[in-house]
């Protein structure tokens, strides 16, 4: 992976560009709480990365079959996306349920249609621990001229134990008339 350009990292965390009215302590304690979260003595520079998240979630994912209306995929638990109970981050779930929806949606939406999310509707049934194998369907309930609705269902890949599950609402952009 290439290495950030400046313009691609937001600024550093010091007090000249992020807080000004915050006292000096406040702010280290601040920078010291996230630089723990990391588990890194720094933040690195990739961290900055305006489409790192992006990055981060798509790295969890090996495509497993693309159909027209579903799609299958495997993601696997990291530290990175675990919260402090070391467990799926909820953030993380809705993050890869948006990924894999929409590129569900696009499997039965023409490319040429501008498609935005107009509803994500998380269910969190159970956790899935840190180094867990999943199993993430994405299916199309329903798609008409204007709108396309996405189920996405995590399941444990050994057991298929229903972990999460997620409805999208895509909405196709009007087309102009000119």
């Amino acid at each position: 992976m290439d290495k950030p350009a400046a313009t691609d990292c937001a600024p550093p965390l010091t007090a000249a560009t992020i807080w000004r009215d915050v006292p000096e302590q406040n702010r280290l304690l601040t920078v010291d709480f996230f630089e723990r979260q990391v588990g890194a003595a720094a933040i690195a520079a990739d961290y900055l990365r305006k489409d790192f998240w992006s990055r981060l979630i798509v790295g969890l994912l090996k495509i497993e079959r693309v159909e027209l209306g579903r799609i299958s995929c495997f993601a696997s638990v990291k530290p990175a996306v675990a919260n402090s109970f070391h467990g799926l981050h909820g953030g993380a779930v809705a993050a890869i349920s948006e990924v894999v929806s929409i590129a569900c949606a696009r499997t039965v939406v023409a490319e040429d249609n501008e498609l935005f999310l107009g509803e994500l509707s998380m269910s969190y049934l159970s956790a899935a621990q840190v180094n867990a194998e999943l199993t993430v369907d994405a299916f199309v309930i329903r798609s008409g001229r204007n709108v396309t609705v996405i189920g996405v269902e995590f399941k444990m890949r050994e057991t298929s134990k229903l972990l999460y599950t997620a409805h999208a609402t895509f909405y196709t952009m009007p087309k102009a008339k000119l």
